[in-house]
Formats: C-alpha cells, structure tokens, sequence
C-alpha cells in the first residue's frame, strides 16, 4: 500500500478521531511530536514561541538562535522561562556543534547546558573528542543525542557511524536520527531505528522528493512531510513497536520566511498517519 493510499484508508477508518481539535492532547500510547526550533529560525524567540504554539504542539528542542551561548546565565534562564511559561515541553538543545579538541572548550557547552535546563543537548562531536564529551555527559548527568548529518559529514554521516562510536559507552550517549539524512546516505530508515535500540533519543522529522537527487538543491529537495518519499508511515510504526519513549520533531529546513504553511501540512499528515495506526 503506498503512502498516500495508507493515509486516506486511514484517515476513512478513524473519522472519529480524525475531527478531533487539533490542539486536543496526545492520545494514550501515541508518539510525542514535536518541533525543532531550527525550523523558525527567522523568527525571534517570542515570535516562535507563537509559533509553534499555533501548531498545537508540547515538545521542542531549541536552537541557539533562541536562546543564545552568547547570553549571560541570567538571561537564558528567563528565556528558558519563556517557553515554560507557555507550557512547552523542552526536551533539549541543538544542534549545538562540539568542534574543540580541548575539555575546557567543550566544557563552555555543556555549562550553556547547564545554565538553559537542557536534559538532552542533539550535537555535532568529532570522533577526536568523544572521550571527552562521555566524561562531561556523566559529570552534567546530560544526555548527548549526536546528530547524523549526511554524505557530506565526515564524523557521523549515518545512524550506524554513530551507534558504533558510541558502543560500549555510558547509557547518557545515544543517537538524534535524522531521517532526511539517513535516506541521502542509502541507509534503510526503519533498520536504522530497530539497530538504535535503547542509544535513540531523538528523531528529526522531514521528507524528501528525492533522497537521491542533486546536492545542489534547495535543502535536498525538501519537502512538507507526506509530499516526498520517505516512509513515515512505517518509521511510526516501528517506533511504536520498540515502545520509543522520545520525541519526534519535525525539523523544517525550507521556506525560512514563511515556514508555517509547510510545518502545519506536515503535522497534519503525521497525525493522520497516528491516527490510522491507533485504529
């Protein structure tokens, strides 16, 4: 059964939930969506906060452009204070490159960390520093969620570079699996999630017209979720059998002057997809 044929069999065997109100809250069991601030990144933080309200969604992972490594310890905590205030649920920051060789220079981060709140910090380590970010992980008691950046990603371009180097390591280093990604590599999404296991603590959600296209394109051919060809129906339905307990967070990369239109089409049709495997 293709994607769109799943959706609308779906959405005809559950009109009851279908109708709900958008903003209704989470059904029992259902996955948890979220959004990845990166996705407003044109937007300063009271706008966004807006913003994603708007979407009827609980869960974000910030960005720095909405709460700055620059600002003083003050000043992150009354942003941070700003999305609780508007009942978000933050559940980490990202991606935040951690490029130094050196503990002090990684340790800046994790003091950011700190001083946000952040129990989960999605990242861009090298395989050089890991060491390092395992001991810091473990002093902050921090979960370090390195994010899969593609082809073009010398350290972790796939899931598998990234469940490999952290083998063996303490239970707070893990994966933020982004599907887009993965796709362009030639990985198997859904194989991905199941060899993640326990280490998967993040997803970032997107859709691709083109996993295989040219890199020249516009955020590799980026669509709204539901409009390409990554299988979001099966990846729901393989994070519902492993029983995952993270979130799924749509990180929208294109239309960064006007990016709700394509971030409510794609909440729409993951929760029509959500809705078609409850039933």
């Amino acid at each position: 059964m293709n994607r769109r044929h799943f959706f609308l069999s779906s959405a005809a065997l559950t009109a009851p939930f279908a109708v709900r109100p958008a903003a209704a809250a989470s059904m029992p069991g259902d996955i948890k969506l979220g959004v990845a601030t990166y996705s407003l990144r044109e937007f300063q933080r009271d706008l966004c906060i807006k913003m994603v309200k708007q979407l009827n969604v609980e869960y974000v992972d910030i960005k720095e452009f909405h709460l700055p490594q620059t600002d003083p310890p003050a000043a992150l905590a009354a942003g941070r204070k700003a999305f609780d205030k508007a009942g978000l649920n933050v559940i980490g920051g990202g991606n935040v490159s951690l490029q130094e060789h050196d503990e002090p220079g990684l340790r800046q981060h994790f003091e950011y960390a700190k001083n946000v709140g952040f129990p989960m910090m999605i990242c861009a380590p090298l395989h050089e520093n890991l060491g390092i970010v395992e001991k810091l992980a473990k002093e902050y008691n921090i979960r370090i969620a390195i994010h899969n950046h593609g082809p073009e990603d010398r350290n972790f371009p796939t899931p598998q570079s990234v469940l490999e180097a952290v083998k063996g390591m303490d239970a707070r280093m893990g994966l933020c699996l982004d599907i887009g990604h993965t796709a362009r590599t030639g990985k198997d999404i859904v194989e991905s999630i199941v060899e993640a296991g326990p280490r998967l603590f993040e997803m970032h959600m997107k859709d691709l017209k083109d996993p295989s296209g040219p890199k020249d394109q516009p955020a590799f051919s980026q669509v709204a979720v539901g409009d390409g060809a990554l299988p979001i129906p099966a990846i729901f339905k393989q994070l519902k059998k492993q029983n995952y307990q993270g979130v799924c967070s749509l990180e929208y990369e294109i239309n960064g002057d006007d990016p709700l239109p394509g971030m409510q089409k794609s909440f729409a049709y993951m929760r029509g997809v959500l809705a078609g495997l409850r039933a």
